[in-house]
């Protein structure tokens, strides 16, 4: 048997005081196969060397720009440069360094969303066309082993022919004006500058439109939006209501909002058919309901060797039932189908994670949200999106 190569990765942001960037270095630690070899963690010299220090990156592999990290990895030998580029930067750049890093030859794995605008990344999609790298992106909940048999719940017709959709993701973290108390986390968000024209709907709204269209396996066609900033002062949505319409017939309610004073990350899913209903909380993640019609209330736990599961629900799981996984174990699930991919040669979307596909939906619905949202015309088709 030969000897398992760890897949090398740099990372662009994710230096001392951000969130996001140490959830992807735990998880893509959490099976063993990447090594952290290279970074740009922050534009902020004494904030890059402190990251890296305490990362145990080389000194001759941390760079003060996104610019110098891909010059100068792509100046190694091939042996040693890093494979894959990890993108945790605020949305304005997501698009810029993804199409540097593929022209370049590095596979990418980036935040969501894709970019600021549809344009921008169908300019992505169409590099990444004429490339032979992987480019995936972190939606972490569509890690989850239960999502995923929620999804076969509706591919085998447990639920019939769905017919409603409700999807809401309520956080309170953005009740106060924390970007007047100059909270980083805050501001970028709420910065169209940096943010795009969204904020709410595409900070965790995209979340909720992306579960929605994983489990259905529908895509959104139409929308109906509200979005209001109750901040004043704030310059981008922090909270959102839609309507939608589905390409299989169904109807539903996508809800997201960050001034839900005491809520935490509350993303939940329901989804009826004529035959039944199931649902999914992110807060919950290790449990499908399953009501059939006419039937009793069924339990579905997560759990390796679990009756009742699927194949996919299966291989994402890593511990006998009753043994908690969570946010971390569904990100690394992400990574561990990403090393796979690299190292079997694919190209374009990694088997097992969101794609350009992906992103390009995102955008669509966030230009498409956003326009319905400020627009007294309210039904609202989605752009046509193609890779």
């Amino acid at each position: 048997m030969s000897k398992l190569t760890k897949v090398r990765f740099g990372m662009i942001g994710g230096g001392e005081g951000a969130f996001i960037g140490a959830v992807h270095r735990h998880a893509a630690a959490l099976d063993g196969q990447f090594e952290l070899v290279c970074g740009a963690f922050s534009r902020d010299a004494t904030n890059n060397q402190n990251t890296a220090d305490a990362l145990g990156v080389a000194d001759n592999r941390i760079y003060a720009s996104w610019q110098d990290l891909l010059q100068g990895e792509s100046l190694l030998p091939e042996s040693e440069r890093m494979e894959l580029l990890v993108i945790v930067t605020p949305n304005q750049l997501h698009v810029p360094i993804s199409r540097a890093a593929l022209m370049a030859g590095f596979h990418v794995f980036c935040e969501k969303p894709a970019g600021i605008s549809l344009a921008e990344t169908q300019a992505l999609a169409t590099d990444l066309a004429n490339t032979d790298r992987l480019y995936g992106l972190a939606h972490t909940y569509l890690g989850y082993p239960m999502v995923w048999q929620a999804r076969q719940l509706v591919q085998s017709g447990e639920l019939g022919t769905l017919r409603k959709i409700f999807v809401e993701y309520p956080q309170g973290w953005l009740t106060d004006d924390l970007e007047a108390a100059a909270n980083k986390q805050a501001s970028w968000r709420t910065d169209p500058s940096q943010a795009g024209n969204s904020g709410c709907m595409a900070d965790i709204g995209t979340h909720a439109f992306g579960l929605a269209e994983f489990i259905s396996q529908q895509q959104i066609t139409e929308i109906c939006a509200e979005l209001k900033s109750h901040v004043a002062g704030r310059r981008l949505d922090d909270d959102g209501a839609a309507l939608f319409r589905t390409s299989g017939g169904a109807s539903g309610v996508l809800i997201a909002s960050q001034i839900c004073a005491g809520e935490e990350n509350a993303l939940k899913i329901r989804l009826y058919g004529d035959k039944g209903g199931l649902e999914w909380q992110q807060m919950e993640p290790n449990t499908i309901v399953l009501r059939p019609h006419g039937a009793p209330v069924k339990v579905l736990r997560a759990g390796r060797g679990q009756p009742g599961l699927g194949i996919e629900a299966l291989r994402r799981c890593r511990l006998p039932a009753g043994h908690p996984e969570g946010y971390l174990e569904a990100m690394a699930n992400l990574y561990s189908d990403f090393a796979v991919a690299i190292r079997r040669g694919e190209r374009g979307t990694p088997s097992g994670v969101p794609g350009i596909d992906a992103g390009l939906r995102g955008m669509a619905f966030i230009e498409t949200v956003s326009r319905s949202g400020h627009s007294d015309d309210k039904w609202l088709l989605l752009p046509p999106t193609t890779y």
